[in-house]
């Protein structure tokens, strides 16, 4: 890409070394949503028409398939998943993809795709916690009476309730929790975001983190999103 300068080809393997396509194609979904995102923003201040929008945004769904479809043929010489994606939609659509690119570097491709990888990573792992966490509450309620001995500096103690040291872990696993809903609005910066607390769960969490509510103390200022099916993007 930076070869303008030079009569010879870039050696394959300063190629290989300066690209990232091999593991930031992990963001191809999120980088695509931004492309969208960009694209209308571009309609909106008549930098684009409504047609060119249309067509890109057709065109940058049909990467999208063929990425998920595993049809889709990377390469390293285009460095990442940016240049990779912005390509292939111009080979599809032809010079008005190239539009596309108007308005914003690579850097900001970078930054808005790590971020919203990030905030999905966020809720996923955050959905994992709840169902674990749920596991260990109905494992303690089982364990109630169960009595085994107790550790202190190694040494055995005295007797507790397995059901008690079970809740310990639910304890430790409800701060990693919590951090991770306080790390969330960090990751996207919106007006919403600072105002509260977001989590967006399936319905089975949803009904965990009910539980949760009545039976340890969750701030109060969580808004909570009950979806039966992948959310969009929301800010």
């Amino acid at each position: 890409m930076w070869g303008g300068r030079f009569s010879e080809a870039t050696d394959s393997f300063v190629a290989a070394f300066t690209a990232s396509v091999g593991f930031d194609q992990r963001f191809a979904r999120h980088d695509i949503q931004g492309s969208i995102a960009h694209a209308t923003m571009l309609k909106e201040c008549d930098i684009l028409t409504a047609d060119e929008v249309a067509t890109i945004i057709d065109g940058l769904h049909q990467v999208l398939r063929e990425i998920e479809a595993g049809e889709f043929s990377w390469s390293i010489a285009l460095e990442d998943v940016h240049m990779n994606v912005e390509s292939r939609l111009t080979d599809i659509i032809g010079a008005v993809g190239k539009k596309l690119h108007t308005g914003r570097s690579r850097n900001d491709q970078v930054a808005t795709d790590i971020r919203l990888w990030l905030r999905e990573e966020i809720d996923n792992i955050i959905e994992l916690l709840i169902r674990l966490q749920s596991g260990l509450l109905d494992l303690a309620d089982q364990h109630t009476d169960t009595i085994m001995p107790g550790f202190t500096h190694l040494q055995t103690a005295q007797p507790v309730s397995f059901g008690h040291h079970v809740m310990a872990w639910f304890e430790m696993l409800y701060r990693d929790t919590e951090r991770l809903i306080d790390a969330r609005p960090l990751v996207v910066p919106h007006s919403l975001a600072r105002r509260s607390r977001l989590i967006v769960l399936s319905p089975l969490s949803y009904w965990v983190l009910k539980v949760f509510v009545k039976t340890r103390s969750m701030p109060s200022q969580i808004v909570i999103l009950r979806l039966s099916s992948p959310p969009p993007l929301l800010f």
